[in-house]
């Protein structure tokens, strides 16, 4: 091989490489010192590669994008990649590994004034005084469930950890064998029980608790009731379980309090099928619930956050525990819960208004985006997710495509990131959870990994 046809001649010198367009979004991505270690070894990588090819028809040079490209494939290894915003077309609304609930476009556009400056989180521009940093978000929510006072945490899980720390800390608590439940990530509501230094009391059998069960297990050291909704799962055939309102008759008659972990974040009664026999916080409130709780990011629509409604007395114990300092939740949630519960107040609950959008309206979005990706409308189930609903799908159509799961990890691996899911060996794309302004986003997404396919 001639010195003059060497293809390692070709490759650019490293100031040259960290100088090219393609690269400064790495430089201020990643530092120029991370860039320029990742860009020399690149170069090193490639002489060496271009080095042992036996012929010099088969050693080409790459072009400055291609080499870009392997350093940013490099810096992702070592750093992680940052998050990246991902077209949902699975049909699962609160997909907890895409984020939950996506907040609306008018809360997202209302934050940066918020967060790009300072902000009265903790004052009171009135009086010139501290103020309290939950003070807004508990007059929204005593509003939309008509409790008494309500307090925000980090989490639904922080909330609970909270409630027992505070009222149940040293003491006993009754919660039925039947709503032992594990939540995500391995975590069980006998270590909550445990990490916030309560006893749990198993009341009934799995399948079937009664009152009198719940009357025979109160004895010295009780401090509260516990009753958890079963969200993410389902007993069925011989059951039998206690209802809100006769158990908190039940508690408050030996002056204890009854707590009821709801989950999803449900804040008023919802007329749509699957949510029919999910209690919402504000039905909890109305039954004689002491205290409700609930996640902040699931049907509420907001940030990650656990929210806790219900007596005064009962939240002020909450809010004056040692552990509420820890768990209480930064600006960012607060003012994207706030803007949120607004929505909420106005009559625009966010995302329940899109999760059963106009049929007719549907179809035609179906047809049009089909027409330009080549898909078959076919029906399809969609659903709350969450943990919200699991056995209660949403039925409907979604755009089905020939092609089975190489189509979908060159979607998931495009730019933007498109999730599907497969059936049949078939790739299906559910609009329900893409936000209709993106729709031209996935059609060329889509044309992008047919394309790959037929080239590869």
């Amino acid at each position: 091989m001639s010195e003059n046809h060497d293809p390692r001649r070709r490759l650019p010198a490293i100031d040259r490489l960290l100088a090219e367009p393609e690269v400064a979004p790495l430089i201020a991505l990643y530092g120029r010192e991370s860039v320029t270690v990742q860009a020399r070894a690149v170069l090193e990588d490639r002489r060496r590669e271009l080095g042992r090819a036996e012929k010099e028809s088969t050693a080409g040079a790459e072009s400055v994008a291609e080499l870009a490209a392997r350093v940013a494939a490099g810096l992702g290894a070592r750093f992680g990649r940052p998050l990246a915003r991902v077209l949902n077309a699975t049909g699962i609304f609160l997909h907890t590994n895409l984020g939950r609930a996506p907040l609306p476009p008018t809360v997202c556009a209302r934050l940066p004034a918020l967060l790009d400056a300072y902000c009265d989180l903790e004052l009171d521009l009135e009086r010139g005084e501290r103020g309290q940093r939950n003070r807004r978000l508990a007059v929204l929510l005593t509003a939309l469930t008509g409790a008494e006072d309500a307090l925000v945490v980090n989490n639904n899980a922080a909330a609970l950890v909270l409630v027992l720390a505070a009222l149940a800390a040293g003491g006993r608590v009754l919660v039925s064998r039947g709503e032992l439940v594990e939540i995500g990530g391995t975590f069980r509501l006998p270590e909550i029980l445990s990490a916030a230094g309560s006893e749990l009391v198993e009341v009934g059998t799995t399948n079937r608790t009664r009152l009198e069960d719940y009357a025979r297990a109160i004895g010295e050291g009780a401090k509260l009731f516990l009753k958890v909704f079963p969200s993410n799962y389902r007993i069925s055939g011989f059951t039998e379980s206690v209802g809100t309102e006769a158990l908190a008759e039940l508690a408050a008659s030996h002056g204890l309090p009854l707590v009821v972990d709801e989950g999803s974040g449900l804040l008023r009664p919802h007329p749509a099928p699957q949510l029919a026999t999910h209690p919402s916080l504000a039905d909890l409130v109305s039954s004689g619930a002491s205290l409700a709780t609930g996640s902040g990011d699931k049907l509420a629509g907001g940030p990650q956050s656990g929210l806790i409604v219900g007596r005064a007395e009962l939240i002020e114990r909450c809010r004056r525990h040692p552990l509420y300092r820890a768990l209480r939740p930064g600006r960012v949630t607060i003012a994207g819960l706030e803007a949120v519960l607004r929505l909420h107040l106005a009559g625009s609950p966010f995302p329940l208004a899109r999760m059963w959008p106009d049929p007719t309206d549907h179809r035609h979005r179906l047809e049009r985006v089909a027409a330009e990706i080549g898909a078959e409308i076919v029906d399809a189930d969609a659903y709350l997710g969450g943990g919200s609903g699991p056995e209660r799908p949403i039925p409907g159509e979604a755009l089905c495509l020939a092609e089975g799961s190489a189509l979908l990890d060159r979607l998931r691996r495009g730019e933007p990131p498109v999730v599907g899911y497969s059936r049949e060996g078939r790739s299906l794309l559910d609009l329900r959870t893409v936000d209709p302004a993106d729709d031209q986003e996935l059609v060329a997404a889509v044309r992008r990994a047919q394309l790959a396919g037929v080239e590869s």
